[in-house]
């Protein structure tokens, strides 16, 4: 199959997470010729402006949810993607002990058939050959992302089945579902070590101190994709989401010759497949482009 007539989806709980998550990928297949389409969950209407050079700007202050729509858009744009809204209200991430309950109405409270029902909507129009998401986990625990999970794996079925949500469209079976996998600690690693070694500072090396015995789930990592060439476009939609991302942080810190040298590929963990392939992979479309 041509890569023209392939398609992939990667379904994200806020705008800014395509960005940092599978973004170098996607450019590589939007530049192939994949159709590639973000579908964001939420608006990010609750989330903090992390950017210190944005803190007190008033256009933000004033219209927080319209700024982080013009950020999609440019981050789209840079990424050489399309991208939908299910439109779902951000639920923020709960902070304190105990944790307080989410906000009426949010994402997370939502039924999931009805996000189902939205997410299926989309994936019976756009008709992907490939689905990415989050892990059970979230990737991280923001209700969000564990909510855009559940839907995830959810509508992956329901949209293949003809008795589901019979008014969303034409059944279409999605081939293969995947997890992002982000910051494991090999990637942290080899990037510190390799920066080290070109006789420079790490700004990884707090992080690696605290690491402990966190579970990455590495063992669990089927594909990587080579996708060094597109760190430019990444780091472009990153910072096109002006208000999530400090352009003086610590993930701009590493000369990006290093890191292409270093780790020139993201990884994905083969959640579910209705086709043969043997992993490791290299292609998310393995087992695919051979189809009819």
């Amino acid at each position: 199959m041509a890569a023209q007539n392939l398609r992939l989806m990667a379904v994200h709980a806020h705008p800014d997470d395509e960005s940092s998550k599978g973004a170098a990928t996607m450019a590589r297949y939007a530049a192939e010729g994949v159709e590639v389409l973000v579908v964001t969950c939420t608006g990010g209407e609750r989330g903090d402006i992390l950017n210190p050079r944005l803190e007190n700007d008033p256009e933000v202050l004033r219209d927080m949810p319209g700024y982080r729509r013009r950020e999609m858009a440019a981050a789209a744009a840079a990424l050489g993607v399309s991208q939908r809204w299910l439109g779902f209200v951000d639920s923020g991430l709960p902070e304190g002990d105990p944790l307080p309950p989410l906000p009426p109405g949010c994402f997370g409270l939502e039924p999931l058939e009805v996000t189902t029902e939205a997410l299926v909507r989309v994936v019976r129009e756009f008709r992907p050959h490939v689905m990415t998401t989050y892990n059970e986990n979230g990737g991280y625990p923001h209700p969000d992302h564990i909510m855009t999970h559940r839907v995830s794996a959810a509508a992956f079925d329901a949209a293949a089945d003809p008795d589901a949500f019979p008014s969303a469209g034409p059944a279409w079976e999605i081939a293969k579902l995947y997890y992002d996998h982000g910051f494991s600690r090999a990637r942290v690693t080899a990037i510190h070590e390799a920066t080290l070694a070109a006789g420079k500072e790490s700004p990884y090396a707090d992080w690696l101190e605290r690491w402990g015995d966190r579970d990455d789930r590495a063992d669990k990592v089927t594909t990587r994709i080579e996708c060094a060439d597109y760190f430019d476009q990444r780091d472009r939609a990153l910072l096109a989401h002006a208000t999530q991302i400090d352009p003086d942080g610590f993930f701009f810190a590493v000369p990006r010759e290093i890191e292409r040298e270093a780790w020139p590929f993201e990884e994905y963990e083969l959640a579910r497949a209705r086709l043969e392939t043997a992993v490791p992979e290299t292609d998310l479309f393995a087992g695919i482009r051979e189809t009819a």
